[in-house]
């Protein structure tokens, strides 16, 4: 605690934006220091991703239509958009559990009581995530190599598309940093995390071509923020299951995909940082 202390001591002088990124470096460097001696934790959040991609892949995919066609090969590449961008919104219940027991401990009270901009406790948590989110997907990536998926476009699409997925998982994981602050343990955090999760991810085109959806449920997939970065994340690897909708979201995905997750990260942190100084008043 006193290298946290030393590092947020500032003079009244001090720039304030420069304190609040040189705070909010100070916190995410002491959660990832926390994360390497818990390694259980990283262990974890990559099994669940890798069993979703091998019963997917296996299981579903000599039965899927895409594009007219059954063939299980076919289906991997369309699975995998699906599958970077649910790993990453999952995410978002372990940012929650984490800050909902560091308020259960105690510990943001100290925070709080150390001259650091107040929004560097939460922005430390959610950068920290990040850094965890970005190695679990490369790992992942590494395991849809194996099981056949391939991308047929430049590096640089490639990159754009994983540096789309990312900002998705940075923008959820406000969302979860305000379940962290609203409820009273990490269980609950966890829990409250994962039921919004999984309509948000599963009435979206990630596993299923939304055209085979009713009309009514097919308008909800094309305009969620979800299906904008899978369709996005598709057209930049160059895999299968370019969407024919009209909706906006689905004819400009990139566009779609950014503004989505800004406006995400812009709104919930707002909120987050409000109830943060509210819950630890």
């Amino acid at each position: 605690m006193s290298a946290v202390t030393d590092a947020v001591r500032v003079t009244p002088a001090t720039n304030p934006v420069g304190q609040s990124i040189r705070d909010s470096l100070v916190v995410a460097k002491r959660n990832l220091i926390r994360m390497s001696r818990i390694p259980e934790m990283v262990i974890f959040g990559l099994i669940q991703p890798i069993m979703f991609v091998v019963l997917f892949s296996y299981v579903f995919g000599g039965s899927m239509n895409i594009g007219g066609t059954t063939d299980p090969s076919v289906y991997r590449e369309f699975l995998m958009a699906g599958i970077f961008a649910q790993t990453v919104t999952f995410a978002t219940a372990g940012a929650g559990a984490g800050i909902a027991d560091d308020m259960h401990k105690g510990l943001i009270d100290r925070f709080r009581s150390l001259p650091m901009a107040r929004g560097a406790v939460l922005t430390g948590r959610t950068l920290a995530d990040l850094v965890q989110t970005a190695l679990t997907l490369f790992v992942l990536a590494m395991v849809a190599l194996l099981v056949g998926w391939r991308t047929h476009t430049s590096v640089g699409e490639v990159l754009g598309a994983f540096g789309l997925l990312l900002l998705l998982g940075y923008a959820f994981t406000w969302v979860g940093a305000l379940i962290g602050l609203s409820v009273r343990t990490p269980e609950a955090a966890t829990s409250g995390g994962l039921i919004w999760l999984f309509p948000v991810t599963f009435v979206s085109n990630a596993f299923v071509d939304s055209s085979q959806m009713t009309p009514w449920l097919r308008h909800v997939a094309d305009w969620n923020p979800f299906s904008a970065t899978v369709q996005a994340s598709r057209e930049l690897f160059g895999n299968p299951g370019v969407s024919q909708s009209d909706a906006w979201p689905m004819q400009h995905p990139v566009w779609a995909s950014l503004i989505y997750s800004i406006l995400i990260v812009v709104l919930f942190r707002t909120l987050a940082v409000r109830k943060y100084r509210s819950a630890t008043a």
